[in-house]
């Protein structure tokens, strides 16, 4: 018989860098889940990915046992790499701060395909651009 899952917790976790400080602690303490076992089990899987922050689902069952699913990184994190940035546009409707190829953003759209709303790549595309929209990213190409 499967487990009862009591919580589902969302956390974005720098990759190899998950330690019980907050968020961490606190959001996974209030459910009684081992937090250094959370984050030597994460910590593990995304050591190779490091400089990257990484969304996490963990579901907790009744006897304070977990698992979690590591997603593919946010698209505004993907592009500020791509684009060289360290921060978005404050007014991204007037001011461009950087651009990036369509190539990248081709890339881009493959990696966070599994995690988006559709299973077209070209749909995928889109909305990696109208990200890049938003954060005063010039597309160019």
């Amino acid at each position: 018989m499967p487990k009862k899952v009591v919580a589902q917790v969302k956390l974005h976790v720098p990759a190899g860098g998950a330690n019980p400080a907050p968020p961490v602690g606190p959001a996974l303490g209030q459910h009684g889940v081992n937090i250094m076992q959370f984050c030597k089990q994460f910590n593990e899987q995304t050591k190779d990915r490091d400089g990257l922050i990484l969304p996490a689902v963990i579901s907790i069952y009744e006897d304070r046992t977990f698992s979690f699913i590591i997603k593919s990184p946010p698209s505004s994190v993907l592009l500020k790499r791509a684009a060289n940035l360290a921060k978005a546009s404050g007014t991204a409707g007037k001011e461009k701060i950087g651009s990036v190829t369509k190539k990248q953003i081709e890339e881009i759209a493959r990696a966070k395909l599994k995690d988006l709303n559709t299973l077209d790549l070209e749909a995928a595309i889109k909305i990696v651009e109208g990200t890049c929209r938003s954060m005063g990213i010039a597309v160019e190409g």
